[in-house]
């Protein structure tokens, strides 16, 4: 059977959800130029950072073991889509989000211990 969909449609639709849904080329490495979170033993520093839009933030692993960087909302982490993309950090490691385009509270946490606050924070995008 065919589908009622157009190959353009399917181009369009495609491309409205990447700009509305933040997607870019993916995780990065790590700029020096870009804001930086630093999770570890006792939490994350800062909890709030403020941005530019179209910017990215570098979260590091400071601490002595793994940490998985998760947009909120708990368990669905649609919030914020970029920040999903540093996931896994092993200790000493690091990873950039991806860009952070759409102005907002963008709320994250550190998935493995989502139920302790002190791996909570937000990236205010102005």
């Amino acid at each position: 059977m065919r589908s009622p969909y157009s190959p353009a449609l399917a181009v369009l639709l495609g491309l409205s959800a990447a700009v509305l849904f933040g997607c870019d080329d993916g995780p990065s490495a790590p700029s020096s130029n870009d804001p930086t979170i630093v999770i570890g033993p006792a939490g994350i520093t800062p909890k709030e950072l403020r941005i530019e839009a179209w910017s990215r933030v570098t979260f590091v692993n400071n601490d002595t073991r793994p940490h998985t960087v998760a947009s909120d909302p708990v368990d669905v982490h649609t919030q914020c889509p970029p920040i999903n993309q540093v996931g896994l950090l092993t200790p000493g490691q690091s990873r950039s989000t991806g860009t952070l385009n759409l102005t907002g509270t963008c709320g994250f946490h550190d998935h493995d211990n989502k139920a302790d606050s002190t791996f909570r924070g937000r990236i205010i995008v102005q």
